[in-house]
């Protein structure tokens, strides 16, 4: 089991808008905070982002990918501090703008990710992450593709575009967990030979009825040697870290209203339904059914 894959499934991570823009300077774009997550690629010319602060803005490069958090309204400009407008009066302005010498062409899509786990993913990044990737770096052929999908539409577009914006989630957010000091800690772990197996195993199947020893075995440690290892790599005990998770995949699936509580609890390693929601009351202060009904 691969988890940051287990994450990015249950996130249901998609693209909800995606567009290529050419813009003469002067332009600018405000975008605002209430988009999840919004990702910029540059394929001609510059672009500068930033929050509030104009002296702060990043720039990006052709090649360049940035992502941002949601929660705070953004810009992005031909230079920092210029004149920003929302989307719609954007692509008005600029409708008819070509791709000549020194005219920005980018990329801007944004992303929604679902639920407790897309939460958790939108969490462990920073409030923008830009990446410089190489000439050789899969990013750069992504860019490409997109820009090419987006030039010229062809018969399946939307499903070319789903495809290649997945593409370019996972390959960002595995490249910001990789380099950066912002890996959540289960990543951490995912990757260290004396956990990788136990969790990946955990994260497999969720309903099955673990403990300390069977996960121990799985990665070839004794009880008490993994049960240190663990406490210390993810800050909890096993119990408690696949009793957490058990919870998060429980509000994921009441808030859905995809299955019953039976099924939940049964998605969840509880035998009974009395079992999740005993479990579940413990854990929340409040019955599974109260907590599905508030939540909406």
């Amino acid at each position: 089991m691969d988890v940051l894959q287990d994450h990015l499934v249950r996130a249901r991570a998609s693209g909800g808008v995606f567009a290529r823009s050419t813009a003469e300077p002067p332009w600018g774009l405000h975008l605002p905070g209430t988009i999840p997550l919004t990702v910029h690629a540059v394929v001609q010319g510059r672009m500068w982002l930033w929050f509030d602060d104009p002296s702060e803005a990043i720039e990006l490069a052709p090649g360049d990918v940035a992502l941002v958090r949601g929660g705070q309204d953004h810009f992005a400009a031909h230079r920092p501090g210029a004149a920003c407008v929302p989307h719609e009066v954007f692509q008005a302005r600029h409708a008819d703008d070509a791709p000549v010498h020194g005219a920005s062409v980018f990329l801007c899509g944004a992303y929604t990710l679902s639920g407790d786990v897309g939460r958790g993913l939108l969490e462990a990044l920073p409030p923008v992450l830009s990446l410089s990737a190489a000439a050789d770096d899969p990013l750069h052929a992504v860019i490409a593709l997109l820009s090419a999908e987006l030039t010229a539409p062809a018969p399946g577009r939307q499903t070319v575009l789903d495809r290649l914006l997945d593409v370019l989630l996972v390959l960002a957010i595995r490249a910001c967990f990789q380099n950066g000091d912002h890996a959540p800690r289960w990543y951490t772990a995912a990757a260290d030979p004396r956990l990788g197996p136990a969790l990946g195993a955990l994260h497999a199947d969720a309903a099955h009825p673990w403990t300390v020893p069977e996960l121990a075995g799985i990665s070839g440690l004794s009880r008490a040697a993994f049960a240190r290892i663990f406490q210390l790599a993810l800050g909890r005990s096993p119990m408690r870290y696949l009793t957490e998770w058990r919870m998060t995949l429980a509000r994921d699936h009441l808030r859905t209203g995809d299955l019953t509580l039976a099924q939940i609890g049964a998605r969840t390693g509880y035998a009974s339904p009395y079992a999740f929601a005993t479990a579940f009351r413990r854990h929340h202060g409040v019955p599974p059914g109260q907590w599905r009904r508030g939540s909406r």
